[in-house]
């Protein structure tokens, strides 16, 4: 169930018999074609899925994140590594002061990955707690199948090209795109970023058939879904 769909007497009904619940990390940064809101769309969407027949709530999304690499690209914005460890510190300090105990971060965005070590901390600090960091795309089921699919993907690729993360009236390039170079990616500031990836795909096929992504989807949520209901001991 949704935070944003329920009530805090709904919560704290929920707390008397389950301490689990879902933090979805996203971004807002350039994906070429596709909303710049993507990482924050999927992490909370495959959350949502996965959580909602197990009843365990899911928090809004994040929806600001670590992308400094794309600050030449208009629309995206970029917190600092501390202001996001302590964003993050204080959303799990919050949720173990009301009830919550076994947290699942459903992360979206691959620049997130570097606050896992603030979840290790912030256990130690808390007895009893428990914090999984899941990067649902790219967990091995999930990237198996991408990969089985078409082995060309990655950043604003078809992989990332759902439904609901598409935005109506835009034409796609209809061709697949050569891999970036990601080792002239790494001593890069963001306008070179920019001047090497273009228009911001990294690789691969803009759109594949909708058949294909349910395939991916499908295998992402029953992925996640397992984290959430899985063992905690």
């Amino acid at each position: 169930m949704k935070i944003s769909e329920s009530n805090w007497f709904e919560i704290e009904d929920y707390l008397k018999s389950d301490d689990r619940c879902v933090l979805p990390l996203g971004s807002t940064e350039q994906h070429a074609w596709l909303s710049l809101s993507v990482d924050s769309i999927l992490s909370e969407k495959v959350a949502a899925d996965a959580a909602a027949p197990l009843g365990v709530p899911v928090f809004p999304a994040v929806a600001y994140g670590l992308t400094p690499y794309f600050m030449s690209f208009p629309g995206s914005v970029s917190l600092k590594l501390s202001t996001y460890a302590a964003l993050v510190s204080d959303i799990l300090d919050s949720f173990y002061a009301t009830g919550f105990r076994r947290i699942l971060i459903v992360n979206g965005h691959g620049g997130n990955t570097p606050v896992l070590p603030v979840t290790m901390e912030w256990m130690e600090r808390h007895e009893g707690a428990r914090c999984r960091f899941h990067d649902w795309w790219r967990a091995p089921k999930t990237m198996a199948t991408v990969r089985e699919i078409d082995p060309v993907a990655s950043h604003a690729s078809w992989m990332e090209n759902f439904p609901w993360t598409r935005l109506p009236g835009r034409t796609m390039p209809d061709v697949q795109k050569p891999y970036v170079d990601f080792d002239r990616l790494r001593d890069r500031n963001s306008k070179g970023v920019r001047e090497l990836i273009g228009d911001g795909n990294y690789g691969g096929l803009y759109q594949r058939p909708d058949e294909d992504m349910e395939r991916v989807w499908t295998v992402a949520v029953e992925e996640t879904r397992a984290l959430i209901d899985g063992e905690w001991a």
